[in-house]
């Protein structure tokens, strides 16, 4: 696994060497935009040019809350603008009906605000949240206030840490392993009580069997 993540990291590094807050806002961005690109990597990197004197903390962390921002918006407009109807027509071969959606619409309504900000502080759901959000047509300005609210004390804190750790900053990474796998149950335990609900056969309703 190290040796497949070798050159992103060596890139990540090329990237923000380089482009200095710049290259952090892109970066983030696209770890916001529903690619996986490890934020766990370019923030504590970020911490270490701090530590160097090459960065400032706090305009690092600003730096990757705008970021996640912009990766954001462009994930949330892609699934407002496309993604309700392309599941409406094709949500049936993976199991998402047009109830499913209805759900949705009715659960971002009521707790959007709490659960865009608390995705926001999670490792791999965070990357993940912008999409359905749109999809569901929450409330674009509050969905963008509560996304830059949750990412800013994640980018600052994992600068703070990549910061105070120098030049042993990617030792982080296998600290955030473990939350990795065990966010990854709890989805693989989602996406098991999904497929249970959707494919157990619909009871019949009590009118049917006179």
């Amino acid at each position: 696994m190290e040796k497949l993540l070798a050159p992103t990291l060596a890139w990540i590094v090329a990237v923000i060497g380089g482009w200095g807050y710049p290259g952090i806002v892109a970066l983030m961005a696209i770890e916001s935009a529903c690619v996986p690109l490890p934020s766990e990597v370019i923030m504590p990197f970020s911490g270490y040019l701090v530590a160097r004197g090459t960065l400032n903390l706090w305009w690092a962390g600003t730096a990757g809350a705008i970021g996640c921002g912009v990766g954001s918006s462009l994930a949330y407009w892609a699934g407002a603008t496309g993604g309700r109807a392309f599941f409406e027509r094709y949500g049936r071969y993976v199991l998402i009906r047009k109830q499913d959606l209805d759900a949705a619409d009715r659960w971002f309504a009521k707790h959007g605000e709490a659960a865009v900000f608390i995705a926001r502080l999670l490792p791999v759901i965070r990357t993940f949240i912008s999409l359905p959000a749109g999809i569901s047509r929450m409330s674009f300005w509050r969905f963008l206030v509560y996304s830059l609210v949750g990412s800013f004390p994640w980018c600052l804190a994992l600068a703070y840490v990549g910061m105070k750790m120098g030049q042993h900053w990617q030792e982080i990474r296998r600290y955030f392993h473990g939350a990795d796998v065990a966010v990854g149950v709890l989805i693989a335990m989602g996406l098991a009580f999904w497929l249970w609900h959707h494919l157990r056969p619909e009871p019949e309703a009590e009118g049917d069997a006179s």
